[in-house]
């Protein structure tokens, strides 16, 4: 199976911070964001990642380079304009293929085990995403667990920018720019989409305050390093 890292935003919520740094690049504890998912990836067993790019995409390609250093080989999806995470998935296929892949946001700190994807999906099933309790700053949630199935009754739990996919609904779309749930509702309507919770350590570090204290939570022992 291939991982794809999702990079390409502009992070504007960390403010200055993201002017001259991809937020995927901002340090935390003695890395960046998106190499400790690569290390997590390459502990898994992953050896092919695809990263799309393009706010500051040269920063995040010298810095990566082809993956040797990590024991992982890189491709770059290079976007020319913004498409949005569904479009940039949709741009990323020719080097994905056609076998189900995982998704990650780059931005989001965990210390999931990443072989815990590798079996793929259920035969009926186009997505299987992992979700967690609702953070403070999204409190309504996504998504609710009936059994394994996706729905969306009163009790929510927020999608944690991680999961498995397939191919074809990205193919399928006919846009070229759009966001992920426009793939995601139309297969959760169609019973398509499969989900866990995940009870572990998980954070969306999307601002500088909460940088701060997921830097805190690594150095405090509560989100540890992969060795």
């Amino acid at each position: 199976m291939k991982a794809m890292l999702l990079a390409a935003g502009l992070g504007q919520r960390m403010g200055e911070r993201s002017l001259d740094c991809p937020k995927p690049l901002l340090p935390i504890a003695d890395t960046t964001l998106i190499e400790r998912h690569l290390k997590a990836l390459q502990v898994a067993g992953f050896e092919d990642v695809v990263i799309n790019v393009w706010y500051l995409a040269d920063q995040i390609k010298n810095k990566l380079g082809d993956g040797s250093a990590y024991a992982l080989n890189i491709r770059y999806s290079e976007e020319n304009e913004r498409l949005e995470t569904g479009g940039g998935i949709k741009f990323a296929l020719p080097l994905l293929g056609e076998d189900p892949f995982l998704l990650i946001s780059s931005d989001v700190l965990t210390n999931i085990d990443y072989g815990a994807f590798t079996d793929g999906l259920a035969d009926d099933a186009d997505g299987h995403l992992m979700l967690v309790d609702n953070p403070d700053h999204h409190p309504q949630g996504d998504f609710s667990l009936v059994g394994n199935r996706l729905a969306l009754s009163e009790q929510r739990l927020t999608y944690s920018g991680i999961g498995v996919f397939r191919a074809e609904p990205f193919h399928e779309s006919s846009e070229t720019v759009f966001p992920l749930r426009d793939v995601l509702f139309p297969l959760l309507h169609q019973n398509r989409l499969t989900g866990q919770r995940w009870d572990g350590y998980w954070s969306d570090v999307g601002t500088p305050a909460r940088l701060s204290q997921a830097e805190a939570d690594i150095r405090a022992g509560r989100c540890p390093s992969f060795d």
